[in-house]
């Protein structure tokens, strides 16, 4: 339903907008790990036994080992295409639940950048997760990327 501005947002409410803060920093500085090339920092980002579906769920890796190999392998990949990929994450929602973890969707652009060519966007996809707090920084449990084109 559409804000009518007769009450407040979510994100009016000071601990709402002190998560989304958080959160946004999260991201941030992983997805500037991944993008900077740092895969085994990246997979730190996710619990033990986290979990990443993509395209549907046709791709997977779980557990950190698996993350920073499989996100290694994709990072040489463009390595050797001379492509820089960059991740852009915007449209941020959080809501905490019951048990302390947060669900956490966003718009994720993938936008990639030939060695002397401009940039363009390469992927448009929904990021859904589930994060969880370690006590010191927020952990991805389990996300989903859903790939627009792929709808």
């Amino acid at each position: 339903m559409p804000h009518t501005g007769t009450a407040p947002l979510d994100t009016a409410r000071p601990d709402i907008a002190r998560l989304h803060g958080e959160v946004s920093h999260f991201y941030a500085r992983q997805m500037q790990a991944l993008d900077d090339g740092r895969t085994d920092d990246w997979a730190q980002t996710f619990t033990e036994d986290g979990v990443f579906l993509l395209h549907g769920g046709h791709d997977r890796a779980t557990g950190r080992a698996e993350l920073a190999a499989s996100s290694g392998k994709a990072r040489a990949a463009l390595a050797g295409q001379n492509v820089m990929h960059r991740h852009w994450l915007g449209m941020l929602t959080v809501d905490p639940r019951p048990d302390g973890s947060v669900a956490a969707r966003c718009y994720a652009l993938v936008i990639a950048t030939a060695a002397g060519g401009s940039p363009a966007v390469h992927r448009s996809t929904v990021c859904e997760d589930v994060l969880v707090h370690d006590g010191g920084s927020w952990l991805v449990r389990h996300r989903q990327v859903s790939r627009d084109d792929l709808v």
